[in-house]
Parts: C-alpha cells; structure tokens; sequence
C-alpha cells in the first residue's frame, strides 16, 4: 500500500495512490494511523468517497509532519560516499566501525514537489544527499537485529540537503549543518513494507539538471537496516512514526572536482526503485518568506 498525504481545493487529506489515482481515505492524519495500526495490515481502512484524484490534480504533501520529535538519520553509511570525502574535510577520518548517527528538526521537512530553500547569506555550499528512509511502526528498545524489519512500518526517499560549510564551521558535527529551513524533501509516499520485501536490494539515484550525480544499490550500506536499528534503539525507545534516514552514496557535490553546490533554480530529483521519486526546485530564500509550514499547517479534515 502506498499512503500519501494531498491536498485538494486547499483540504489536507490522506488517500491511497493506485498508478496515478488516489483515494481518500478516513482516519485522519498519517502519523495517527502509524500509531494505532503499526503493528498489524491497514486493510481495514475504508475510502470516504467515490471520488478519485489524478496525481497531478493536488498537491502532495510530506507524509509524516506532526511528528513527535526530531528526524533520526546516519551518516557515512555507504563506504563510497565516505572514501569519497576523505582528504575533503580538513582531515582524514578513521572508518566508523559503527553507525554515525545525528538528528534533524522537524522545520526542515518539505513536500516532494516543494521547492528546496537555500539561503545564501548563511551557506554557499548546499549540498544533495538522496537517502533511504525507514519509517517505524512498532515501538521498541533494545530492538535486535533478528527483530528488526518486524518494527518497521514502510518506506520513503529523502534528500538530505547539507550547508557544508555551516557543517564545518560548528566543530565539525553535524546537526547545524543539516537543520535549515525547508531543505529535507520527504515522500513522495509511504510504502507499507509489504511491498519492499528486499528494501537493501534497491537501487538509489540523485540527478540534478538531469545529469545523474548519484546511483548506487542499497545493498552497498556499511550498516544494513537491522544492525542501524539495533544501533539507534539501544537504550532508547524508537515511537510509531519515527524516521530515520538511513546514509546516502558516493556522488555529492563537495567531492566533485571542482566541488558542485546547489543554486538557485536548480531541478533536484531524488529516486528509488519501487519507492518513488521526489522532484524539487531550488530556491533562494525570500525576506517575505514565512516560517517553515509544518504542524497544523498541514492538519487534515
């Protein structure tokens, strides 16, 4: 089942997408479903109309807002992407022998048609990290390895958009750098985890401007799904509705020669096989731009 979250004639709903149609579903908000349903199938759910909607008739929202707290997500989880930027950082780094992860606010989340918002008084230096994102429905901690997929709700794609040079210049760690407004586009759905039997045996690609800057297999993960879960749990309890990006691949603009940061007016697209695709704009940000929408903004009938 693919679970999105729309709006239509300005309504915020919920609805299943089938090829290019989706049905409006009842229940109210995505996150409360994940809630009350993530350990067990949502065949229950029942359409509210008859009524169908063309993808390209609404606007598709991130499907998980309201979220308790923060984005979990993990870094140099693909051994690519690390031997990549060594020699890059200012320093060469010891290989990890367990996962990096960092947290991201809730204020960086878009849609995965918005637009990416880049602010160039604070970072010259955006940059994309097209990601694998896991979405929890079964609470737990100290979740085993063996366990592991039985705690997973479904799927997204993510781009993690990075200010590297904000990055560095707090000490090196990661959290500023990758916490500016509007740059996480998430979605363009949820996908059940009944229908990725295999979620490390897809393929992940990043283009901007239609060359392809990132493809890779999720195969290639230092750390697979279950031992990043056991990693993240240990000790701390993970909630229905809790989202972890799960590293990106080798690719990024910092790395390139000369490196290649994002600018205004780029076309971003963010794909993975039997996922999805995320296609955003970049946007220098405006004085008139209001804060972040997220929250009640996006509360659905």
């Amino acid at each position: 089942m693919r679970l999105v979250k729309f709006t239509i004639d300005g309504v915020a709903k919920t609805g299943t997408v089938e090829g290019d149609q989706i049905t409006p579903l009842g229940g109210g908000e995505l996150l409360d479903l994940i809630w009350r349903d993530g350990d067990r199938p949502l065949a229950g759910l029942a359409p509210t109309t008859r009524r169908r909607y063309a993808l390209d008739e609404v606007r598709l929202l991130p499907p998980v807002v309201r979220h308790p707290r923060c984005l979990f997500a993990t870094g140099w989880n693909y051994r690519t992407h690390f031997d990549e930027g060594q020699g890059k950082r200012g320093g060469d780094v010891e290989e990890p022998t367990a996962p990096t992860f960092f947290s991201k606010p809730a204020s960086t989340i878009v849609g995965p048609h918005d637009p990416i918002s880049i602010d160039q008084d604070v970072s010259s230096q955006f940059d994309y990290e097209a990601e694998l994102v896991v979405v929890i429905g079964r609470p737990g901690r100290n979740i085993s390895q063996a366990d592991a997929f039985s705690h997973v709700f479904g799927y997204m794609v993510a781009n993690d958009v990075s200010a590297r040079d904000v990055q560095r210049r707090h000490g090196g760690q990661w959290f500023k750098g990758k916490a500016m407004d509007r740059t996480c586009p998430l979605g363009p759905w949820i996908v059940t985890a009944d229908e990725i039997p295999e979620p490390e045996a897809l393929t992940i690609d990043c283009l901007v401007n239609g060359e392809v800057r990132q493809h890779a297999d999720t195969a290639s993960m230092a750390f697979p799904i279950p031992r990043l879960l056991e990693e993240l749990s240990a000790g701390m309890t993970l909630l229905p509705g809790d989202i972890l990006l799960t590293g990106t691949p080798a690719g990024v603009g910092f790395a390139r020669t000369p490196p290649t940061y994002l600018v205004d007016g780029d076309q971003v697209i963010s794909r993975i096989s039997s996922i999805g695709e995320l296609q955003n704009r970049v946007r220098q940000v405006q004085p008139t731009d209001s804060m972040p929408e997220y929250g009640a903004a996006y509360a659905v009938d």
